[in-house]
């Protein structure tokens, strides 16, 4: 991958990009970059749009009329990941972070389940969007997240071919990493585990009051879901997405190098 530039600020933007291109800038951009920044006229700003990679643009205008105009591109699209992040809605300051935290390791869909604890009924998708492009400008990343509409427990549908996680502090296997070694694909003369298709993957996060029984009975019951414990200490819900995505990059993602 090419080598990212942690110099030049980051800007996501809604228009195709490519070279000779010209991106309006919105009040917000235009004030961020021209007052906060205080770039000016001809100065270095990278932008993604999610789609056509990363670009080097420069920018012009003046006032409220600033826009871009793109030069090369910096860093080719990559592959998109295929990790969702299933979790009951939290108080705002809270979600915020665990959606900030989720882009940056990766996820590609985060989806609001309600459960029967969930504390928090009203989710605002345009503030969870707001945090997914704040956390992609700062970090790098490429890709933003998918945002589903949230969904009752009972309406989620769990696709055959996806392997989720959902943390559990009586799962069977005490052992997290153990417990997520055990779904790795089995190598075989045909097909290497270096050349094995990536996994779908999703982690399930239950609200602060945790699953209810008949939620984790239902879960237990499903072949494609593993439950894991995440050690001898309660951690609140956003703590513990942070901790189940890192376990399930590191072991089945796209931290292995596979």
């Amino acid at each position: 991958m090419p080598r990212y530039d942690f110099r030049s600020p980051r800007l996501f933007v809604e228009t195709p990009l490519a070279a000779g291109a010209t991106v309006a800038l919105d009040a917000g951009q235009a004030n961020y970059l021209g007052n906060v920044l205080r770039l000016a006229a001809g100065d270095t700003v990278l932008v993604f749009n999610g789609r056509d990679g990363e670009w080097r643009a420069a920018l012009g205008g003046t006032g409220k009329r600033r826009m871009l105009t793109v030069d090369e591109q910096t860093r080719p699209q990559p592959a998109a990941g295929d990790l969702h992040l299933l979790f009951a809605p939290l108080k705002h300051a809270r979600l915020d972070y665990m959606v900030q935290k989720a882009v940056e390791m990766g996820v590609s869909r985060l989806q609001p389940v309600l459960t029967r604890h969930t504390q928090v009924s009203r989710v605002n998708l345009a503030r969870m969007r707001a945090n997914a492009v704040e956390a992609a400008e700062q970090c790098g990343v490429l890709a933003l997240p998918e945002i589903g509409e949230p969904a009752d427990f009972k309406a989620v549908t769990f696709h055959p071919g996806r392997v989720y996680v959902f943390c559990d502090e009586d799962a069977p296997v005490q052992d997290p990493m153990a417990a997520l070694a055990a779904l790795r694909p089995k190598p075989s003369a045909l097909v290497p585990l270096a050349a094995a298709a990536p996994t779908p993957l999703a982690v399930l996060i239950g609200p602060e009051g945790g699953f209810a029984p008949e939620e984790r009975d239902a879960l237990r019951a499903m072949k494609n879901v593993t439950a894991i414990a995440l050690g001898p200490r309660i951690l609140r819900a956003d703590t513990a997405a942070v901790a189940a995505l890192a376990l399930v990059q590191a072991v089945l993602g796209d931290w292995t190098g596979s």
